[in-house]
């Protein structure tokens, strides 16, 4: 199925769970975190699902019996310790270099926008050597707002210099979906990411795919 609408000019992505594969690197964080503490991470596979809902929806997975005080807490050695290693085991999704290569190629611009804080997206980025071919980034630090509210995706499109409506948002979590829509985008859900067991099918995304290589049949790049 191909997406309908306007020529497309640009295509913003979420980062963790849509264009990279981040859940081991948080993974192997919050096993060091547990061993700081003196426990073991008893549901690591939670914390793989959970990792677009952020690091305290991590940490609540990581610490189930922490209550909000504890979490806050918790959240910034989380953090610390990610950073130490945040591309040890991170990489882009089986496919997604291809897709941002065919954009590239056809004059299709790129970026990113994530609520991820914007000192680890940026060195996430470097390490995995997208920063300089991203034409924009986004992060959650840049805005007062954050996903599901446009105004982070619309900051994207200025400094892109496109329109919302002849661009797409792609990303894996309901609010990534209510952020492209409430902007004016088409909106694809990333069936292969972090779900976490809802439904993509219940967003109300333009459409859902199941990997990154078919965004180039669905966007018209093949």
């Amino acid at each position: 199925m191909k997406l309908s609408g306007p020529k497309l000019d640009a295509v913003f992505f979420d980062l963790d769970g849509t264009l990279v594969d981040s859940a081991p690197d948080m993974i192997a964080a919050m096993q060091r975190l547990c061993a700081e503490r003196g426990t073991s991470l008893l549901d690591a596979a939670g914390v793989g699902t959970s990792v677009s809902k952020g690091g305290r929806a991590m940490l609540r997975r990581g610490f189930p019996a922490a209550d909000e005080a504890l979490v806050d807490e918790l959240l910034p050695r989380f953090l610390d310790l990610y950073a130490q290693a945040i591309a040890t085991h991170t990489t882009t999704f089986p496919g997604v270099d291809d897709v941002l290569a065919t954009l590239e190629a056809r004059g299709v611009h790129w970026g990113i926008v994530t609520n991820k804080p914007g000192w680890l997206a940026r060195a996430l980025l470097a390490a995995l050597r997208l920063d300089a071919r991203c034409v924009a980034l986004v992060s959650g630090d840049c805005l007062p707002q954050k996903k599901p509210d446009p105004a982070p995706i619309l900051r994207a499109c200025t400094l892109a210099n496109v329109e919302p409506a002849r661009s797409v948002y792609v990303g894996d979590d309901l609010r990534d979906i209510e952020a492209g829509r409430n902007a004016g985008m088409r909106t694809i859900a990333a069936g292969w990411g972090y779900i976490d067991g809802e439904d993509p099918h219940a967003w109300g995304a333009d459409l859902v795919l199941a990997t990154p290589r078919a965004l180039l049949h669905a966007l018209d790049l093949v």
